[in-house]
Parts: C-alpha cells; sequence; structure tokens
C-alpha cells in the first residue's frame, strides 16, 4: 500500500484542507494519513475563527506517522505561523520525508487570510528549498516572488525564482488568468511545459488548490513521473468541479468520488 502524509489545516466544512486531500488520497487509491495545522470554523461563505495547533504537537502527528507507516509522498498546506513552518522543516529534514508538495496556502477562497507574514517568510527562506514540487497559484507566486503577474513571462520569470529558491519544480497555475483554458505552467530540470485543461464554469470550487496538489502527491506517491502526476491531476479537479454535489450557498465544495457516484 503507497502511503501520503498531508500536513495541513482542518476545514469543518470539508471541501479544502485535510478533508480535501485526504478525499483525495482515497479517490487515487492512496492511503492517506494526516497532521493537523490549525482548525478552522468554516463552510462555503467563509471562515469564522481558525486556531493554530502548538508546534509540538504538529511534529508529533507527523513523527507517529512516519516511525510507523513510513510516507511515500506528502504535501503541505495551511502553516499558520513561523514555529509551525519551523517545525514542519525540522520534520522533512529529520525524517527524511520523500516527494514533498508544497502548496503555498495563504488565503481562503473566501479571501480570509490564512497565514501570518512571519509564516510567509519562512516559507520563503527555508519551507520551498526542502520541495520536490511547489504548487502556488498566481497570487501565490506573486507573494512568494513579489513579481506582479500580468503576462506569461512574468509567470515564467515568477517560476525561475521559486526553483532559484530551492524547488526541484513547480506549477504556476492558471486558474487566474482571464482564459477559457486552465493553463498550469511546469517548470522543472529548466525545461517549461505547459498544461491545458478547458476551464469549468460554475462557484462550486471550493479546495481546487488543495485537491490539484493533494492529486499530485497521489500520483508520486504512487511512484509516477512528475508530468504524468500533474497532468493526471489537472483532469482530476476538473472532473470532480463537474461533478460537485452543489451544497452551500457560497464556493462549494468538489465532487472528490465522482468515479463512484450513482448515476
Amino acid at each position: 500500500m503507497r502511503i501520503a502524509l498531508t500536513i495541513a489545516g482542518s476545514d469543518s466544512g470539508a471541501g479544502a484542507g485535510i478533508q480535501a486531500d485526504l478525499k483525495t488520497f482515497a479517490a487515487h487509491g492512496v492511503y492517506g494519513t494526516s497532521a493537523i495545522t490549525a482548525v478552522t470554523a468554516q463552510n462555503s461563505l467563509g471562515v469564522t475563527m481558525a486556531q493554530a495547533l502548538p508546534a509540538d504537537l504538529v511534529t508529533a502527528q507527523i513523527e507517529a506517522v512516519v516511525s510507523d507507516f513510513g510516507v511515500h509522498a506528502a504535501k503541505t498546506g495551511m502553516l499558520p505561523n513561523a514555529a509551525i513552518v519551523e517545525a514542519v522543516c525540522a520534520s522533512i529534514r529529520d525524517l527524511d520525508i520523500p516527494m514533498l508538495v508544497v502548496d503555498p496556502v495563504m488565503i481562503a477562497k473566501s479571501g480570509d487570510r490564512l497565514v501570518d507574514d512571519e509564516a510567509l517568510a519562512m516559507m520563503k527562506t527555508e519551507l520551498v528549498g526542502l520541495a520536490f514540487l511547489v504548487t502556488p497559484n498566481i497570487p501565490e507566486a506573486e507573494a512568494l516572488t513579489n513579481i506582479e503577474i500580468r503576462t506569461d513571462q512574468d509567470r515564467e520569470e515568477a517560476a525561475r525564482r521559486i526553483v532559484e529558491m530551492g524547488a526541484s519544480a513547480v506549477v504556476v497555475k492558471g486558474g487566474h488568468f482571464p482564459s477559457d483554458d486552465i493553463r498550469d505552467l511546469l517548470l522543472h530540470n529548466g525545461e517549461f511545459v505547459e498544461f491545458r485543461q478547458p476551464r469549468v464554469s460554475g462557484v462550486h470550487t471550493h479546495g481546487t488548490g488543495c485537491t490539484f496538489a493533494a492529486a499530485i502527491t497521489s500520483h508520486l506517491a504512487k511512484g509516477h513521473d512528475l508530468r504524468i502526476a500533474v497532468e493526471g491531476a489537472q483532469r482530476y479537479v476538473a472532473e470532480a468541479i463537474r461533478h460537485a454535489p452543489h451544497i452551500g450557498r457560497g464556493h462549494g465544495p468538489l465532487g472528490h468520488f465522482f468515479k463512484h457516484a450513482r448515476p
């Protein structure tokens, strides 16, 4: 059995965060484990309260999983403060956790900010350098690189700067670009590859970033090539949006188990 680990926040509405990651792992036939960094009270309309967990408790969760089950790939999501980022970085190094996918979660779909300035600074200086892959959307790539992304050339330069921070690869996601297609840009081994998928319309898109990164992590845990992982994750997210359960009065969750849905 292939095992993946998510290190992220809990979403009580189960659209994003730990809950979305575990559903995505399960949908890909990977055994999902977790280390919760924060508890949020949220639904499709927004976040009403959030509480970070103690950093040593985050470390203990990671150690408990790795020491017993082992991990073939891992991803990070919401890391709300610098102490937790530091603890996660130390765990990644000390436990030699492979295939780390860093989803630099900063702002919820509702617009609520999820990390503080010190955490962002430590992501730049410590966490990104440990990553096999970083998966920022355009606002997150702008925050990591201080580049205003308006053109394809801007996006390529942002990707280069993230790799210069030490990441092996980066996918700058294209969901925020005003286009008919979703265009996700991968930079790996000095080569750019663009993946295109027709944009699926609708407001039920809560957790797309988490789901995309978790799908890639699932593929990597199964030993798949990075390009196959990105392409497969892009298709999976599109289908999950297309099969959303249409619940909630705001940005609703995805349909992660569309392959098993009843007609």
